[in-house]
């Protein structure tokens, strides 16, 4: 293995362990309730979500794990999503970080059980349309670059027929019913942080599409949301 190799390598497995392992299961370690099944089971469907949608995902397309192993790697890489990518990443530590403190020494908000409930559901269906999104689509990279190498081209299939971002739609599902499912109002702050940045990298990413990619303005005019359908 090269040098190259073994940093691209370190690299995924870094991340991996940070934002798949580590920061899922923050809210349990920084507040020390250890009898939380609330956060039990946040963290259990975070991880078990991961594992099950990228093996799914190599098996409809088998190059698509190594091209989001590269990810902020590629040269090709928008300037701009090379900003946005990390504020996503540190929108969702800071939004377990907050979890868990208040959990620990704030006032948590007594959401009732049906409530908590149905953000769990809610919670779930976010997870599950993020993976149908990576799923069906072979070219669903890790940040925003014209893939010319691996054939890109558009994809209108599945969750795409629905709305032209539907990985994006689903994590921001995520986020913004994590403090209601984990009852932290100091939550909602980081959840309104990446609901701006994700609005602000769909909005560059489509447009970045219409003006590069082959087909998707006629895609765009046929699919009218990006996020929300009937909102935008």
């Amino acid at each position: 293995m090269s040098e190259k190799e073994k940093f691209f390598t370190s690299r995924v497995f870094l991340s991996v362990s940070i934002f798949v392992l580590l920061a899922p299961t923050l809210p349990l370690l920084v507040s020390g309730r250890w009898n939380w099944w609330e956060a039990w089971v946040y963290a259990l469907i975070s991880i078990l979500t991961f594992v099950i949608s990228r093996v799914l995902a190599n098996r409809h397309s088998p190059g698509i794990l190594a091209e989001r192993g590269k990810m902020m790697a590629q040269s090709d890489t928008q300037p701009w999503d090379r900003v946005l990518v990390p504020l996503v990443g540190l929108g969702y530590l800071l939004l377990m970080l907050a979890v868990g403190l208040e959990a620990r020494f704030g006032q948590p908000p007594a959401f009732s059980l049906a409530v908590r409930l149905v953000a769990l559901l809610l919670y779930i269906g976010g997870m599950a349309w993020s993976s149908l999104a990576l799923i069906e689509n072979s070219f669903f990279s890790g940040t925003v670059r014209l893939q010319s190498e691996r054939g890109h081209k558009v994809v209108n299939s599945g969750p795409y027929a629905v709305m032209r971002h539907p990985g994006y739609s689903g994590a921001l599902l995520t986020y913004l019913v994590t403090p209601v499912l984990l009852e932290a109002w100091w939550g909602f702050a980081a959840a309104v942080f990446l609901l701006i940045v994700l609005v602000i990298r769909t909005s560059l990413e489509d447009r970045f599409l219409q003006d590069n990619l082959p087909g998707y303005k006629d895609y765009a005019a046929r699919v009218r949301y990006r996020l929300l359908p009937g909102v935008w």
